[in-house]
């Protein structure tokens, strides 16, 4: 699904105009944005915790030549699924598999 894809979605599933519920998927992410730039996470129960994890600088090997690199320490985004989400996408993966 493509973002117009989930713009339409949203707009038809809330009543909204598509410009509307652009601006509010839009808003939405740059909340979620600011909030884990800023160190914090952001959680919707049920569905799932955005938040971010540090990384620490390491030694890595580069295929094919053997060359080992220093990795510098960064940040990343991560995501932890919620339980309601987790059961819907397993009951949907269940309907979705055919028996051959």
């Amino acid at each position: 699904m493509k973002k117009a894809d989930f713009i339409q979605a949203v707009a038809e599933k809330a009543g909204l105009s598509k410009k509307d519920s652009l601006k509010v998927v839009d808003a939405a992410l740059e909340v979620i944005e600011s909030a884990l730039v800023a160190g914090d996470s952001v959680s919707f129960i049920g569905f799932g915790t955005f938040g971010t994890a540090d990384r620490a600088a390491r030694k890595a090997r580069v295929p094919g030549t053997k060359k080992v690199i220093d990795v510098p320490a960064s940040k990343a985004v991560k995501f932890k699924v919620g339980k309601k989400l987790k059961e819907a996408v397993v009951a949907g993966a269940g309907k979705k598999c055919k028996k051959k």
